[in-house]
């Protein structure tokens, strides 16, 4: 794929596809288009490829193939992603796909191809398995069920499925227990909260990242944002944040851990038509505080201080700051399915797995 035509069918594709679909969400081109920009940070670390599939002059098809090199540092493995899949109905044509795909990473050195990946764990991670109906939440994937024969007919198996978790913030009794649960904690533990300075917002970002990084350092195929990829994500979120809804907790001053909800801007999203321009960004300001549905992006706590219900802090902090803006439900996702400590939690704390998703992977022979 080349050119300011490639890259434009390559955007408009899902689209053209799935327009008539009640929970198609149309991405935003400018995020896409900005996404697989080669001046993008993540090619510092990163190589990738891009395809359309054509029949009789018409685009029927897209995929990516990338090589992230640090993921391969960190995990010693010899893995490549395939993301960006979108698709019609038709198993040749996924098949061409993934075969152009795959060869492009074996010709690198790739001994597995896994995914769907757009192009890290970072971003839009996993196939959508099926759960509860209506459209994906903000940054969560969606795609049409036969995509799962597509993928799966081709020999890919699954590695890990994902867990979405839907939170009643409206249930008092849950989070009064929970309250209870939070409060003892913070006694036995010493722990305080607090909202994100947006004074400070670099050094806040600067904080969170280096969070995030030791938190989820031993999970499942984790790959750290450099500084200048997750500087890159504050700058775009910073303007949809709702600054209540990111939330530290701190250990006699020092922060220890996170948590981060933002509001569903899909609800919004799903009606700009993916422009941004002239009106959309305006629609996403003014609409962020008027979305029924909060999506908890992520939350960790420091290694060392894992295992002592620090979590539980959080998730009542951030359920209180929700229910607080007038917001009744949340999704909180992903959780990796052999999470068992946060699934636990979850349960217990009064929520349900309301959506899957699947990540899978072929091995790549000589």
């Amino acid at each position: 794929m080349s050119g300011r035509r490639g890259v434009a069918e390559f955007i408009a594709l899902p689209e053209r596809l799935f327009s008539s679909e009640a929970d198609f969400v149309p991405p935003l081109h400018a995020d896409v288009k900005s996404r697989i920009d080669k001046k993008h940070p993540y090619f510092l670390h990163a190589d990738a490829e891009n395809w359309l599939a054509s029949r009789n002059g018409r685009v029927v098809g897209r995929i990516s193939a990338t090589v992230n090199h640090l993921h391969n540092e960190i995990h010693c493995e010899k893995t490549g992603f395939f993301g960006f899949f979108e698709c019609e109905d038709n198993q040749e044509t996924a098949d061409l796909l993934f075969n152009t795909a795959a060869a492009w990473l074996h010709q690198r050195g790739m001994n597995r191809i896994r995914g769907p990946a757009s192009y890290s764990s970072n971003d839009e991670f996993g196939l959508f398995l099926g759960g509860d109906p209506g459209p994906p939440r903000f940054l969560m994937p969606w795609n049409p069920s036969y995509y799962v024969r597509l993928i799966e007919n081709f020999g890919f198996t699954k590695v890990m499925d994902l867990h979405a978790w839907h939170m009643w913030t409206d249930d008092r009794s849950d989070l009064a227990r929970w309250t209870r649960i939070s409060a003892r904690i913070k006694e036995r533990e010493g722990i305080t909260l607090r909202q994100i300075d947006m004074r400070r917002f670099k050094d806040e970002v600067d904080l969170i990242r280096d969070l995030y990084a030791d938190a989820w350092s031993k999970n499942w195929g984790f790959v750290p944002m450099t500084t200048e990829e997750f500087d890159l994500m504050a700058s775009q979120m910073k303007s949809v944040l709702i600054p209540s809804w990111v939330i530290f907790v701190e250990k006699n001053g020092v922060a220890v851990g996170f948590g981060l909800a933002l509001p569903d801007l899909n609800q919004i999203i799903k009606n700009l038509k993916g422009k941004l321009f002239p009106f959309g960004w305006l629609k996403l300001l003014l609409g962020k505080n008027k979305c029924d549905f909060a999506r908890v992006v992520t939350l960790g706590v420091r290694r060392e201080f894992q295992g002592r219900g620090i979590d539980s802090i959080l998730y009542d902090g951030l359920a209180k700051a929700v229910s607080g803006s007038g917001v009744d439900n949340s999704e909180l996702g992903w959780v990796l399915e052999n999470n068992d400590t946060m699934n636990h939690a979850l349960e217990r704390a009064g929520g349900r797995i309301s959506r899957r998703y699947r990540v899978y992977e072929r091995t790549l022979e000589g």
